[in-house]
């Protein structure tokens, strides 16, 4: 057990012997100082936050080098680009939108209710927890601290395993807001225990799988739940798309952190025509953007053995049942160094483990349709998935996408990037994940909304209704009920 000094964050490294009974004790002391605290100002709350946009601005340098040596080899360019700079536009975003948010709400009472007033107050919870994967430790760590932060929460972190050096460049970063934050570290059984713990609100990101055993730990406490999960994103590539702008538009979303994101495009569905000049085009594209292959320094390493051989298990199985694989370039993998580049596979069928997982990396199924309803009916046939993106340029055929299918979210003609906005929801549906915590919407998931009814000294209602029965039910029915 690791325990540092009280003006530190609380972290621990529990042994499993002793690990319930030790969250159980964090828990109460962290719900102790909550109630201490029930509702912190808001100028306190935008203090918390302004000292977080600080000490994160201030460790950028150790957190790209700690996420380089967590992965083996992670390109700066996706650590400042999809770690650090989203939480930092999110932090001033929530700084900036805190005092319009936790306003009262003035509600119509309407006549059945006057001359009463309604108003909706946005009360903090309590304590929330979250549980952060390995594939982008700081957005998805940083990013929903700052909302329960906003919402006036106190917050238990539970940091991946895999992202050992990174979890120490947090800490630091915590450390000034020691009072309002316990971070925990450990393996799977601490995250098991950390999600039967009774939060006010729970927020999960990591796979369906384990997203199935979070909520159930959870329901034994009637926790309600936030699950960021994933699932298998598709692209559109509709008849009207130019296949190079495609491929363009496309290309961020697969290579950005070697596709270990959990809105990266999973699989392409393309008219039949079109797959030939479109593996021709993604080869060409790709290597002028990564002109070093496997040597280039903006391209990311996975991050460890275990995710490469499984990826690597996915294209050995798919070739064996007869799937066509086209790597990017002649030498496309480094076993010593984790590094795979995209390889894009033909001819799968639904057998194949590739098309029955989440593929979590730089692997890209490419399946021809007939027919725009085909590419439909075939997303439909299948879980909800956590993104979708469509390449048209066609209204059309956009509102006809739009209506059609069900997912988290759409980006037209992008990829990605309705994550970062900060003033719309994110979240999944179905399979992929259950409520959001981006935008208003974020701050909503970690407050309570609470109805508060107003009577003043001049209040005839209860009188009537008490002593005037027969003569309120004839009012009150030819008024209301017809």
């Amino acid at each position: 057990m690791r325990l540092h000094n009280p003006h530190q964050p609380i972290i621990e490294d529990i042994q499993p012997m002793a690990h319930q009974v030790i969250l159980n004790n964090k828990f109460s002391e962290l719900k102790k100082r909550f109630l201490n605290e029930p509702y912190p100002e808001i100028n306190c709350r935008i203090d918390r936050l302004n000292s977080l946009k600080k000490s994160l601005l201030r460790f950028q340098p150790e957190l790209v080098s700690a996420l380089n040596q967590d992965y083996g080899y992670r390109s700066e360019f996706d650590s400042v680009l999809a770690d650090i700079l989203p939480t930092i536009q999110h932090i001033k975003y929530t700084i900036k939108k805190l005092p319009h948010w936790a306003k009262n709400e003035r509600r119509s009472s309407g006549l059945l209710l006057a001359p009463s007033t309604i108003k909706v107050q946005y009360q903090p919870l309590g304590l929330v927890g979250i549980i952060v994967p390995w594939n982008f430790p700081i957005f998805l760590s940083l990013g929903p601290i700052a909302t329960a932060i906003a919402a006036g929460n106190k917050i238990m972190l539970k940091l991946s395993e895999f992202t050992p050096e990174t979890n120490k460049v947090i800490i630091e970063i915590l450390k000034p807001l020691s009072a309002d934050i316990t971070v925990i570290e450990g393996e799977t059984d601490i995250a098991q225990a950390f999600s039967s713990l009774p939060f006010d609100h729970l927020l999960f990101t990591g796979s369906t799988a384990v997203g199935k055993h979070v909520m159930r730990a959870a329901a034994a406490n009637l926790t309600p739940v936030t699950l960021e999960l994933g699932g298998k994103s598709p692209t559109i590539i509709a008849p009207d798309m130019d296949i190079k702008t495609a491929v363009s538009r496309l290309m961020i979303g697969k290579c950005l952190n070697a596709g270990q994101i959990c809105v990266a495009p999973d699989y392409v569905l393309l008219p039949q025509d079109k797959i030939d000049d479109f593996i021709k085009c993604f080869i060409s594209e790709f290597n002028k953007m990564y002109p070093e292959g496997l040597e280039d320094k903006n391209f990311s390493s996975i991050i460890n053995q275990a995710q490469f051989s499984r990826l690597k298990q996915y294209l050995e199985e798919a070739q064996l049942k007869g799937a066509t694989i086209s790597s990017v370039t002649q030498n496309a993998i480094n076993e010593d160094k984790h590094k795979m580049l995209i390889h894009l596979v033909t001819d799968v069928t639904d057998d194949m483990l590739i098309m029955k997982n989440e593929i979590f990396g730089p692997l890209l199924p490419i399946i021809g349709y007939d027919t725009l309803n085909d590419a439909i009916a075939y997303i439909n046939d299948r879980d909800r998935p956590l993104a979708l993106y469509l390449m048209s340029f066609n209204q059309k055929i956009q509102k006809e996408i739009l209506k059609n299918t069900h997912s988290g979210g759409v980006c037209i003609n992008d990829t990605l990037m309705h994550v970062s906005a900060d003033d719309a929801p994110f979240g999944g549906i179905g399979a992929s994940g259950m409520g959001q915590y981006h935008g208003k919407e974020g701050f909503i998931t970690f407050s309570k909304a609470k109805t508060v009814l107003t009577s003043y000294r001049f209040s005839p209602r209860s009188r009537l209704l008490n002593y005037n029965k027969k003569f309120m039910k004839r009012v009150l029915s030819k008024l209301f009920i017809r």
